[in-house]
């Protein structure tokens, strides 16, 4: 497998680059800002990128979806919920496979009504769902502090612990991490109840 990480833009966004080897079939998860480095990187490799995979729909996720579907001719993957009419919709338990690899959908509201994290070969690219030693924001338009609870503490920490955690954003120590790490260090994912989780992100 061939993963590529880039930081683009001024929000710290992380785009990654994924095939299943030199010369293999991509995707493409949340073009950002300035994808230009991306689109070298597919030249440069090789490589034929088959889809974007959105993890949300806001707009520094999402902006460099129009180059690369020009460029590549790349299909457009989200949430069914979206705002916006991407030429694929998915939603809990949908897999999108390109080449060797396939990539499941699970449905994580909270940041948003429409996220997801994208699970495929050891990785979770999480979008904004989690960063590395903390969560999304919930208090943007259609953020949801409850839903959050149940997308991390409900659902997130019961995922393998040695899944390679591929945030959305480069807002931590290190550019990746792991679920078993932020288990253990993230304090968005300490034990709470919903009650007390609510409140801790309202403070």
């Amino acid at each position: 497998m061939l993963l590529d990480q880039f930081r683009l833009g001024g929000l710290l966004n992380f785009t990654y680059l994924v095939a299943d080897g030199e010369g293999g079939d991509a995707v493409i998860i949340d073009p950002s800002y300035g994808i230009d480095a991306v689109l070298n990187a597919v030249d440069r490799r090789g490589v034929r990128v088959r889809y974007v995979l959105n993890t949300h729909s806001h707009q520094d996720h999402t902006a460099g979806n129009a180059d690369v579907k020009a460029r590549t001719g790349a299909k457009i993957v989200a949430h069914r919920l979206v705002p916006f009419e991407p030429d694929l919709r998915v939603d809990e338990g949908d897999e999108v496979e390109a080449g060797r690899l396939k990539y499941k959908v699970l449905h994580t509201p909270g940041h948003s009504r429409d996220s997801v994290l994208y699970l495929f070969e050891g990785q979770v690219a999480t979008g904004d769902t989690l960063f590395v030693g903390e969560c999304g924001r919930t208090d943007l338009p259609g953020g949801d502090p409850s839903a959050m609870y149940d997308s991390l503490l409900g659902r997130l920490v019961k995922l393998d612990d040695g899944l390679v955690v591929l945030p959305g954003h480069d807002y931590g120590v290190t550019p990746t991490s792991t679920i078993g790490r932020e288990k253990a260090e993230n304090h968005t994912l300490r034990p709470r109840t919903r009650e007390e989780f609510v409140r801790f992100l309202s403070e």
